[in-house]
């Protein structure tokens, strides 16, 4: 069975770009036509993980092959900004999501508590700002699954996601992280053989799914970022007056994407360097138990 498990509608509020944060949303999709879209691209099931928001739920609980999802925007206790991905909740597990949203040791517990699968999302991504080195610490531990195919995310800041959750023995999910109708589906996550909803759950905490699909790039962000653009003169007319503005969109989608390659580029070398360096610590010490072993044998 297949699961796109980072698609957005319009429940995920406001962006933050400045000059149309007040008027743009960060995507205009309505959750019927998500859903539409979704099983014409081959998903078994459909899930919605909008920013801090579990609204598509109204238009979307009755059909048997959904289930509730969000995206929490969470603060680390570093003081970064990540989004992570919870899955299959309740409209009670959103409400003390939300509650412990910005006291991530008190989310997890919860999470743990309930045996919520959850992910962190787009981790090699300056979409949420800055890291440190401790928050890649607590990738490694304190998350079941990393976000390894992120249909909007650079190759390779999904390739070094990938590296991590090896590294780590954490699950690998995928999704489209689709802010337009064109992009749902273009990554997703299968479990192969489930045939239910819940062997699809259960095969997803049991590290059994398969990231599959595409990497993100230019020309697909371009297209998502013209298409919320008129989506948002469509709603409010008014901001026809930013049209001047559309022209500059492909020098500002080409310029955010270097920025992407950068952090990326600097936080996976970081990362594996850090990996070969733990590597290479624990074949010395394994060298060095190797006689003690063989004088107790």
């Amino acid at each position: 069975m297949r699961c796109d498990l980072h698609v957005h509608s319009w429940h995920s509020g406001f962006c933050e770009v400045p000059l149309v944060r007040a008027v743009c949303r960060e995507c205009y999709s309505d959750p019927l036509a998500v859903y539409d879209r979704l099983k014409r691209q081959g998903m078994d099931l459909v899930t919605v993980t909008d920013h801090d928001s579990i609204g598509a739920a109204e238009a979307l609980r009755a059909r048997p092959d959904f289930f509730l999802s969000e995206e929490v925007s969470c603060t680390l206790p570093s003081g970064a900004l990540l989004h992570i991905g919870v899955y299959d909740i309740t409209d009670r597990d959103h409400i003390e999501i939300q509650r412990r949203r910005d006291d991530f040791p008190s989310l997890a517990a919860y999470l743990r508590e309930r045996g919520l699968f959850f992910s962190a999302n787009h981790v090699f991504s300056s979409l949420t700002g800055r890291r440190f080195a401790a928050d890649f610490t607590l990738f490694e531990s304190a998350f079941p699954a990393i976000e390894t195919l992120n249909g909007h995310m650079l190759p390779l800041a999904n390739r070094a996601a990938s590296t991590l959750a090896a590294f780590a023995s954490r699950i690998e999910v995928g999704g489209s992280d689709a802010h337009g109708m064109a992009s749902l589906g273009c990554a997703f996550t299968e479990v192969p053989g489930a045939r239910t909803r819940q062997e699809y759950l259960d095969g997803l905490r049991a590290g059994y799914g398969k990231v599959m699909g595409q990497s993100g790039g230019y020309w697909r962000v371009t297209r998502d970022v013209y298409a919320i653009a008129c989506n948002m003169v469509r709603e409010l007319p008014l901001t026809l007056a930013l049209a001047p503005l559309f022209l500059a969109v492909p020098l500002v989608t080409l310029g955010n994407l270097a920025r992407e390659a950068v952090f990326s580029q600097g936080w996976a070398a970081r990362y594996l360097q850090s990996v070969r360096l733990r590597t290479a610590l624990a074949d010395e010490a394994a060298r060095q138990a190797e006689p003690a072993a063989e004088e107790a044998a």
